[in-house]
């Protein structure tokens, strides 16, 4: 795939996000390339989705989830996370460990998950 339909196959995918983000509730949702440069530099690709970080990536071949997620701003605050859609084998959704098992203690603390 070219360069040019390589960035709109990334575009597209990152206006889907945002729109599936609004219909889960976060009505602002936007892509960071339309609305914030500063959030599209920090590696930011969605504005107004509470306290996820996302990272669009609509690629084959796709470098370390370990370094996207380093280069995405660290604050204690959010959770970085990579949206990563590969042609005919889906899309997947990555984080730290940390931040999961946080998310996690979050659900069992306020009784949305049961561990007994």
């Amino acid at each position: 795939m070219g360069k040019i339909n390589a960035k709109a196959k990334g575009s597209a995918y990152e206006r889907k996000l945002a729109k599936e983000f609004r219909d889960f509730g976060f009505v602002n949702c936007k892509t960071s390339r339309f609305e914030s440069k500063m959030l599209d530099d920090l590696g930011v690709d969605l504005t107004h989705t509470g306290f996820f970080n996302v990272q669009a990536k609509a690629v084959e071949k796709l470098g370390s989830y370990h370094d996207i997620l380093a280069s995405m701003p660290q604050d204690d605050n959010n959770y970085n996370t990579i949206f990563h859609k590969r042609n005919r084998k889906g899309e997947v959704v990555v984080m730290t460990k940390q931040d999961f098992y946080d998310l996690m203690q979050m659900l069992i603390s306020t009784g949305v998950l049961n561990v007994k």
